[in-house]
């Protein structure tokens, strides 16, 4: 389980395809402090570490993980969000993250606004994922709150420390991201989905 805060960004040194997986090599702040068979969320995306390498370390992502993620698009050079599962016992500053993302979405605009930004993402609404205004969203791992809630849209205000701080400083529109949507609302929407 995460939360959402992003503790590093990370580099992608080397990405190797060994039939329908990706090893992917990324260089990072907090290597020194992973070990094997560790969680890391990787733009929202929970891997496992299979190697250390000083620091380097290696993931692996399958094809499941490949299909419903922007991983397919990454590129040596490209950096990522990351952050270390949360240990038992601590705050929880952003809100309750799996690592599990639910689908990709797309920035549609980028408009700045007197030293902070807004973000509008749009996503397929035919998957049957919501937002609510002023609820939770996880984009690319950071947990965020939701303005302008629409049926297949919705924009995010971003600080200056996010934004230093993370890759949103490098997504522009057209951008692919990953979404993972309030655990807490699919359930409620599942829920009310088979009442009817």
């Amino acid at each position: 389980m995460f939360t959402g805060i992003i503790e590093a960004e990370g580099t992608i040194k080397d990405i190797v395809h060994d039939n329908s997986n990706y090893h992917i090599t990324i260089s990072s702040p907090i290597t020194h402090e992973l070990k094997i068979d560790q969680s890391v969320a990787h733009d929202g995306v929970c891997l496992t570490v299979v190697a250390i390498d000083g620091s380097n370390y290696t993931v692996t992502a399958i094809r499941e993980t490949l299909e419903k993620t922007n991983l397919k698009g990454w590129k040596t050079g490209n950096t990522v969000n990351l952050e270390r599962a949360m240990k038992l016992g601590d705050r929880l500053d952003g809100h309750i993250v799996q690592g599990h993302v639910d689908q990709t979405g797309i920035c549609q605009s980028v408009e700045e606004a007197g030293g902070s930004w807004y973000f509008t993402f749009g996503y397929d609404a035919t998957l049957s994922n919501i937002t609510i205004e002023k609820g939770s969203i996880t984009v690319n791992g950071v947990s965020l709150t939701v303005v302008n809630s629409k049926a297949d849209a919705f924009s995010v205000a971003i600080i200056p420390f996010t934004y230093e701080h993370t890759n949103f400083k490098n997504i522009k529109p057209g951008s692919v991201i990953n979404l993972e949507f309030d655990v807490i609302g699919k359930y409620v929407a599942r829920l009310q989905a088979l009442r009817n």
